[in-house]
């Protein structure tokens, strides 16, 4: 989960792979494993946060993440060399980033369109540096419906300051599917998590050519 501009959120990193444990444990391997599953070539892993999905990175991908948040990005780079992961870590946000065009074969996001501020300039950059042809995984947690939504809507402004920028009511599958740049490949919606974080969507979409 990662944020944009120039973040410092040291209480929020600190407490975040404490807080994530059981859920990374129970609810989110096996959607980890999808977003990672069969990756070849080059990779980038956007808004890698504390780095949780390093470990799901098969050796035959060439790896690149991005972080803007110094605190999430420290933790990351810790990660990775106590499990000596080659993953390349870069101090940028999801809305300007470090590569040239059509420079990758996948791109990888895992709960950061609810925290980045400009979610229309980090679609379009995800869409610039992909290859033609490459595909764009993605889980996100999303605005639920009905009394799910009003509680998320009542606690989102506290929850924001306290969750490094997240958002409650991004409808984000949506945004991805409208898009002209990509087709979908997949979409699903899981009814997982605790309100206010839930539901989750996954999916696949394609760079068209």
């Amino acid at each position: 989960m990662s944020n944009d501009g120039d973040p410092a959120h040291p209480l929020f990193a600190a407490v975040y792979d404490p807080a994530m444990a059981h859920a990374e444990r129970t609810i989110l391997e096996s959607h980890r494993e999808y977003l990672a599953e069969g990756l070849t070539g080059s990779v980038l892993d956007l808004g890698a946060g504390t780095g949780a999905m390093f470990p799901y990175f098969q050796k035959r991908a060439s790896v690149h993440a991005t972080e803007p948040d110094r605190h999430m990005r420290r933790r990351a780079r810790e990660r990775a060399e106590r499990e000596g992961s080659d993953v390349k870590l870069h101090d940028a946000g999801a809305a300007d980033l470090p590569f040239p065009d059509d420079h990758f074969d996948a791109v990888v996001s895992s709960m950061v369109f609810c925290s980045v501020p400009d979610v229309e300039g980090s679609l379009a950059e995800v869409q610039r540096v992909l290859h033609p042809g490459g595909e764009f995984r993605f889980l996100e947690h999303v605005a639920d419906d009905g009394w799910r939504e009003t509680v998320q809507v009542a606690v989102a402004p506290a929850w924001k300051r306290l969750a490094g920028g997240c958002h409650l009511t991004r409808r984000t599958a949506s945004r991805f599917a409208s898009s002209d740049a990509f087709d979908v490949v997949e979409m699903d919606r899981f009814e997982l998590g605790v309100t206010p974080v839930r539901p989750f969507v996954r999916g696949r979409l394609r760079k068209r050519k």
